[in-house]
């Protein structure tokens, strides 16, 4: 059955579709295709094996799906460092794709049978679906469903509403990982490979340098490495801003 879906909607979607295809593992560029919001002419890859959906919430609700080609899943099952998780490999798609909807948390994302998931899209909101071609041909389809509207600030294709206070305010009760960094090193694949029990690997700080604070990847703080209650805990001793870890590398 077709579906009629407001220009506005599709052209908000062809951006997130744009965004989504640059940050998804492919072994060429992906080129953005033709959106279609009837699910009956949705052109599949021929290879297509699985989907990974993932809803997001904030300044726009709504769920994103991306489904992949088998020569992907047999690429991060077949890894010479073990088998990868898939929702994990498109997740920075599924992020940058739903960022340019507006401020929005991205949900993690949940792997499932290609027919469920376009089923869950479908019931999640307005959906369009973009192919992503590889030389002219389907290899990956990006899809967005949003319930309700698109702010009129996305709709005019204006920048992102807010400004930073607004996007802390979003995301203030988000839970981040935070991640305590003793140093770091650069080793081959080979090297990964030949490692052992009982195998040192140095890293590139001297014994008692302070420890790097991380949250979500990004330098925050430094800090001694102490001990509390029988767990390793930082003590905070300086706070870092915005390009630091790059200065300090």
């Amino acid at each position: 059955m077709s579906t009629v879906v407001a220009p506005e909607i599709v052209e908000v979607v062809l951006a997130a579709a744009g965004a989504a295809a640059a940050a998804l593992p492919s072994a060429a560029p992906l080129a953005v295709g033709s959106p279609v919001t009837d699910l009956g002419m949705l052109p599949l890859p021929q290879n297509a094996a699985v989907a990974v959906l993932a809803g997001f919430s904030g300044g726009v609700r709504g769920s994103s799906l991306v489904i992949v080609p088998s020569d992907l899943v047999e690429a991060l099952a077949q890894s010479p460092l073990g088998q990868l998780d898939l929702a994990a490999a498109v997740r920075a798609g599924l992020v940058a794709g739903a960022e340019t909807l507006g401020q929005v948390v991205v949900e993690a994302g949940t792997e499932l049978p290609v027919e469920v998931a376009l089923e869950s899209l479908a019931g999640a909101g307005t959906a369009v679906y973009v192919p992503l071609l590889d030389g002219g041909e389907v290899t990956v389809v990006y899809a967005v469903a949003i319930a309700g509207t698109v702010p009129p600030a996305r709709r005019a294709g204006a920048g992102r509403p807010g400004g930073r206070a607004a996007g802390l305010e979003l995301l203030r009760d988000v839970e981040m990982e935070v991640t305590a960094e003793l140093g770091r090193t650069r080793m081959t694949v080979r090297e990964l490979l030949s490692l052992s029990p009982g195998a040192v690997v140095e890293l590139d700080r001297a014994a008692g340098s302070p420890a790097d604070l991380l949250v979500n990847g990004t330098l925050i703080a430094r800090g001694e490495v102490v001990v509390v209650d029988e767990e390793y805990g930082i003590r905070i001793t300086e706070l870092v801003g915005p390009g630091a870890e790059d200065g300090a590398r």
